[in-house]
Parts: structure tokens; C-alpha cells; sequence
């Protein structure tokens, strides 16, 4: 087996139109595909997809992370932040080779602002 890319990344939620809403706004545009009550799915420009899940036996709680692109993260948090949305540091992360801030969904779930160097 030789692993090519990843072409989706989902998480699963308690409540798919919150959900779905919620990375609606943070994402800027609408789900490119949805099945109601079932998933919903962003695909970028680059071919890859993010997506929800609806599952009747989930509770909550961190289900993965995803890094979504962004040209500058300080300025996304800080948009981010004026809506509400809420962040595990007030800080930026800085690597060796990246920048990162670590945000949180409404299921608790962690995403991941991101930008390379």
C-alpha cells in the first residue's frame, strides 16, 4: 500500500446543523455537498475535504483535528475571536516551521489555524 494524500478529514458531532453552521461562517462559505441529518462536506480548491458526521451513539468531545490553511494566523484567530469562537491559548504558536492557533468547535473538537513558513 503507498498512501498518495488525504482526501477527507471528518469529524463527528452531536448536532449536525449546529455544526454544519458553525464551520459554515468559520469557512466562509456553505457545505460543497450535504446529506440532512447525515454529513455535511467542504472540498477546497486543492481537492481535499473536510466534513461532519452525525452519529446517534456520540456524546462529544475531541473527535480529531484538522489544519485548515490561512494566509495570516493572527489575524484569522483575531477574527475568529470577535465572533465567539474560542481558542486554547491567546497566542500564536510559532514552530520551526509553521505558525498555529488551536480553536475549538462547539463539540469541543480542536481545529487548527495554520500557515507554513
Amino acid at each position: 500500500m503507498n498512501v498518495r494524500d488525504i482526501d477527507a478529514v471528518y469529524y463527528t458531532v452531536t448536532n449536525l446543523e449546529r455544526s454544519t453552521a458553525f464551520y459554515a461562517e468559520l469557512l466562509g462559505v456553505p457545505p460543497t455537498a450535504a446529506a440532512h441529518g447525515y454529513y455535511s462536506e467542504w472540498t477546497f480548491p486543492g481537492g481535499t475535504s473536510f466534513g461532519l458526521y452525525a452519529s446517534a451513539g456520540y456524546t462529544g468531545g475531541q473527535s480529531g483535528s484538522v489544519m485548515f490553511a490561512v494566509d495570516d494566523v493572527a489575524a484569522a484567530m483575531a477574527e475568529c475571536k470577535a465572533r465567539g469562537i474560542t481558542f486554547d491559548d491567546d497566542a500564536v504558536t510559532e514552530t520551526a516551521v509553521c505558525y498555529m492557533a488551536f480553536g475549538r468547535d462547539p463539540d469541543r473538537n480542536q481545529f487548527i489555524l495554520h500557515r507554513h513558513k
